[in-house]
């Protein structure tokens, strides 16, 4: 059988391994703290979960639209108004198996057989993979660890070459909780469009912001494509689904592979989605922001002493970015170790680019309440001291 080369060029996720190690120990009866997978420990919301019962009593289970449901891309466009202050028609809105779906489908749109696309190393490492899938080409933009790991309107410029077509960027950014400010986003969806390309902005952790507002790429430009989804912000991660929103005179080509790759997002997850935008459901929303808010402050104020050393400003989603040089020169090493001697599982940024020395990072996510985190700090402390 012959087997595509793109296969051998799509690495593994490495934390991987060391969840199903973890998963082994806990079946051993070891206490574990969780803080490698992206998925907080809120179940979904309330009102969702609600919405959902209704809609599978209601025998709401055959195909929508390809886009969703009309009251569904309704309500997104709203809360786009509502949300983010920019004016987003139901038209721009397709809805997508996931925010992966969404991806797919932009990168489709805009990428020939050839053609480089500029991803972030560190960064989210599907995206470099989604490139591949459409036979791009993905191109490193490598970020800086004195700038804090933060992409900027002149790196971007600087990576930007003859075959360069678009440019996958993130805020808030997976792995480093990054947040970019106004003009930070107003700059980089200048150098793109000044470039004649395509910015595909990730905003699937819009929501969970910190210490500004959200902030959408869309309050600065109509050409971007805007990837986002109901996983991260509410709460929804095994009900993948996401949405795109794109110039409204692209959504026909778009409409069109959806129909073919696609066909249509999943029914009952779409009627749950719509009680997503409630009152109710965004005062729990907020709540939990909070929640993770505490969570952040307590590992910012705490992880110096485990001489693990936070890279970037992470003011946003729930990670945060860790030097862990001063405590080792391996950091997947170090995280196989922590997990088998502590019971602590972290994830290796191996995961999430080569560019700056992977084996000295590693990302922790706060996705386990305080006093979870305070016992992870316990034994992390104890493990560096031990291993000193």
């Amino acid at each position: 059988m012959h087997i595509a080369r793109r296969c051998e060029r799509i690495a593994p996720f490495h934390v991987m391994a060391l969840l199903e190690r973890a998963q082994q120990l806990e079946a051993q009866g070891r206490d574990l703290v969780h803080l490698e997978v992206g998925e907080p420990d809120f179940p979904a919301p309330a009102p969702v979960m609600a919405a959902a019962r209704a809609a599978l009593e209601a025998g709401a289970t055959r195909y929508t639209p390809a886009t969703g449901l009309p009251a569904l891309r309704e309500a997104i466009a709203g809360h786009y108004r509502d949300f983010f202050g920019v004016t987003v028609v139901p038209e721009q809105v397709l809805v997508t198996p996931g925010a992966s779906g969404a991806l797919q489908l932009a990168l489709a749109l805009c990428v020939d057989p050839g053609d480089e696309v500029l991803v972030t190393d560190p960064g989210y490492p599907c995206n470099r993979h989604f490139v591949e899938l459409v036979n791009g080409r993905p191109r490193s933009l490598a970020l800086d660890p004195a700038a804090g790991l933060r992409v900027t309107a002149s790196a971007l410029e600087q990576a930007w070459g003859a075959g360069t077509v678009a440019a996958v960027l993130a805020s808030p950014d997976n792995p480093t909780g990054n947040v970019l400010a106004p003009d930070e986003v107003a700059g980089l969806a200048d150098t793109v469009n000044g470039r004649g390309g395509t910015l595909i902005m990730d905003e699937i952790y819009q929501g969970l912001n910190h210490e500004q507002r959200p902030h959408s790429v869309l309050a600065h430009t109509d050409q971007a494509l805007v990837i986002n989804s109901f996983s991260k912000f509410f709460g929804m991660t095994g009900w993948r689904l996401g949405w795109l929103i794109v110039p409204e005179a692209l959504t026909e080509p778009l409409t069109r592979m959806a129909q073919n790759f696609f066909l249509a997002p999943s029914t009952p997850a779409q009627h749950a989605a719509l009680a997503a935008f409630e009152p109710d459901t965004l005062a729990e929303l907020e709540q939990r922001r909070q929640d993770l808010d505490q969570r952040r402050r307590l590992l910012l104020e705490r992880l110096p002493a485990t001489g693990l050393k936070v890279v970037g400003e992470p003011e946003g989603a729930f990670y945060i970015y860790l030097d862990a040089s001063a405590v080792s020169d391996d950091a997947f090493g170090f995280c196989q170790r922590l997990l088998e001697e502590e019971g602590v599982a972290l994830t290796p940024g191996l995961d999430f680019g080569a560019a700056h020395e992977p084996g000295r990072y590693l990302r922790i996510a706060y996705t386990v309440p305080c006093d979870r985190l305070e016992e992870a700090l316990m034994r992390i402390r104890r493990f560096v001291e031990s291993s000193a």
